[in-house]
């Protein structure tokens, strides 16, 4: 892998890690281990989201049912596969496969809304 692609990977890796800790979503997310792969080494691990695989890619052509595969192959049965991708001057994006929706939902209501993210979600809202 040329040293421009693994500098691409870890910006974006960087990136996506600052939304999590931005978003007051996981202060905990940090970038994982890069040379191990599988499902105890995903491109950021989110200590407060453990059920939530995150493959990131920061690139122009992407191919996503590659990457969502790459994911899959990656995530383990218990994690929700996510695909996290960029392309240069464009909105960050996050895909799920659909038959993983009422997965990430059910997840996402048990595991992450705690009363704690309510606190601070209503201190983060501006009043009308």
């Amino acid at each position: 892998m040329p040293i421009n692609s693994r500098q691409k990977g870890k910006r974006g890796e960087l990136y996506v890690v600052r939304y999590f800790v931005d978003n007051g979503y996981d202060p905990d997310a940090r970038r994982g281990q890069q040379f191990a792969g599988g499902a105890d080494s995903p491109d950021v691990i989110l200590p407060n989201i453990p059920k939530l695989h995150v493959e990131v890619k920061f690139a122009q052509r992407i191919n996503i049912y590659d990457a969502i595969k790459q994911s899959i192959r990656d995530s383990g049965d218990l994690q929700v596969s996510s695909v996290w991708l960029r392309k240069k001057n464009e909105e960050l994006l996050v895909v799920l496969r659909a038959a993983e929706i009422d997965r990430f939902v059910s997840m996402w209501h048990h595991d992450v809304l705690t009363q704690e993210y309510y606190d601070r979600a209503i201190l983060r809202t501006p009043e009308l």
